[in-house]
């Protein structure tokens, strides 16, 4: 078969622990599901950093993101660094990009040779956490739990706006594809915001789950004076001081969210009908995944930037010649790995031209479960710390470190739920030493902090300069000509020809032998 194309669906902190392809079969999603039967499911999952930017320039460059310099969610994503959108370009690929990819900085594109909608997010410094206001957590992007107090229904809000316009451009480029004479073949990612709160589902989805049980959290709620001082900072971090969630808004919120992610999978399943459409099911490779997962109430705890397995347990579900269907894989796996992934793809197994070093390792060639290399690496540098956060999970085994934080280490077989701190447990001092030895080897703790304590600095300063006089917005659009579509421009000799041509499958007409008359040639 020709080269395959590859197709990456990215929802928008999604966690996978609502889903049933891991066992949590809290949101209605068939089309997941059936993508799961049909595909491998990395049960072991993982994202790299469980904020946004950070966690998309990891995957995109297959590093972890303080490697590249994208310490937070307002730091600059440098056009230098190789993504994988680029190294697919170099193999014959033709990339394009629909919907988020929380780009910060003048580059958004970073190797995507098309990007179908504009960003949903800020692309300046304004989201630079900063780590010099110790009076109390400082969060930049104003979190609060409003998103948790008002959430329920509606009939339209800006993250459906903005999802279904990312789904029909993506849909589009498909149908473009099937008719282009462009031979190459595609990558296409394409980007959802749901279910990112607020926690706010279209009233469709809503009634889906009217007589559905909606599961409370499995961890009940962890009082402030119980809870370890990260998420004591957190805790302050998003004002959760202010309010105090009713059992009803918990419902509401839990509700919304399935809702969302069901919204989702709708749209998954028609992408995955339009590929079927153009002929192209399979000869393509289908990736399902999210950025960082989220809390929804888990330890009475909301949204990301925690180390805790609701918010970095991210799905990876894969379809594809090269992926068992039905198969579970336990070994860990990471979004870095996506890089090498698809360069394996492209190349047929033998691509190793990488001008970069990364972290990933191909999802075709994971080492095996309980493996000395079956390991991951995980960071956090953002808002509600005060101090590097590094975060390292070898088998079943979880060890979080911080320097202003006592250590925790957690048994992820033993306790999914990440109850029992075994940091002090006499019997677990040897593996913490190797592990932190580990973590020392794979970052210089002193030098991250002096970076990013630098950067946070420019770009602060940078910012707030930027406000004196005409503010400079990074920002992309799409490149739209209007004469150039349907039946605009007057330089094609005969419209019908121009119907002809995009129609999908196409149907050559063999021209008469005896031309018509002058009079008679039909211009409509």
């Amino acid at each position: 078969m020709s080269r395959p194309n590859i197709l990456v669906i990215q929802a928008d902190q999604m966690t996978a622990l609502c889903l049933s392809a891991y066992g949590k079969p809290y949101a209605i999603t068939p089309n997941i599901d059936k993508i799961a039967r049909n595909g491998t499911t990395f049960t072991n999952s993982y994202c790299n950093n469980p904020v946004c930017g950070p966690s998309r320039a990891s995957m995109m460059t297959g590093r972890l993101p303080s490697d590249v310099g994208v310490f937070d969610n307002g730091a600059e994503f440098l056009a230098s660094e190789p993504t994988y959108a680029h190294y697919m370009r170099k193999l014959g690929y033709k990339t394009t990009l629909a919907g988020k990819m929380h780009f910060v900085g003048p580059d958004q594109l970073h190797g995507f040779e098309e990007r179908l909608t504009t960003d949903i997010y800020p692309s300046d410094f304004a989201w630079t956490a900063d780590w010099d206001q110790t009076d109390e957590p400082y969060a930049p992007s104003h979190m609060s739990l409003l998103s948790v107090v008002e959430a329920g229904y509606c009939q339209r809000n800006l993250q459906i706006d903005y999802d279904e316009e990312v789904f029909n451009a993506a849909k589009q480029e498909m149908f473009d594809h099937a008719r282009s004479t462009d031979d190459r073949p595609f990558l296409l990612h394409v980007s959802f915001t749901q279910p990112h709160n607020p926690f706010v589902a279209d009233k469709k989805y809503w009634d889906m789950y009217e007589g559905v049980d909606i599961p409370e959290p499995e961890v009940a709620h962890i009082p402030y004076e119980q809870r370890d001082p990260w998420s004591q900072r957190y805790y302050l971090t998003i004002r959760q001081d202010e309010f105090d969630i009713t059992p009803q808004q918990l419902y509401n919120s839990r509700r919304a969210y399935f809702a969302m992610v069901t919204h989702l999978d709708t749209l998954i399943g028609e992408l995955m009908e339009t590929l079927e459409r153009i002929g192209e099911l399979d000869t393509t490779y289908i990736f399902i995944t999210s950025d960082h997962g989220e809390m929804l109430g888990e330890r009475g705890m909301w949204y990301k930037f925690n180390p805790f397995e609701a918010s970095i347990r991210v799905p990876l579900i894969a379809q594809g010649p090269g992926f068992k269907a039905g198969h579970r894989e336990e070994a860990l796996a990471s979004l870095v790995d996506l890089l090498p992934t698809f360069t394996d793809i492209a190349s047929g197994g033998g691509f190793d031209d990488f001008v970069a070093p990364y972290d990933g390792r191909s999802l075709l060639r994971l080492p095996k479960r309980g493996s000395a290399e079956d390991r991951i690496f995980i960071e956090f540098n953002g808002e509600g710390l005060y101090a590097p956060a590094l975060i390292m999970i070898k088998g079943h085994l979880k060890l979080v470190h911080s320097r202003t934080d006592p250590k925790m280490l957690y048994d992820l077989t033993a306790d999914s739920q990440e109850l029992n701190n075994l940091a002090e447990d006499p019997a677990y001092q040897q593996v913490i030493e190797e592990m932190f030895a580990e973590m020392q080897t794979r970052w210089d703790e002193d030098d991250l902090d002096r970076r990013i304590r630098a950067s946070q600095r420019k770009r602060i300063f940078v910012q707030e300069a930027m406000k004196h006089g005409r503010f400079p917005y990074w920002d992309f659009g799409p490149a739209y000509d209007p004469a150039k579509v349907y039946v605009r421009g007057g330089t094609d000799p005969s419209t019908t020809a121009t119907k002809q041509r995009a129609r999908f499958p196409f149907v050559p007409v063999t021209p008469p032998e005896k031309p018509r008359h002058p009079r008679s040639t039909n211009q409509g």
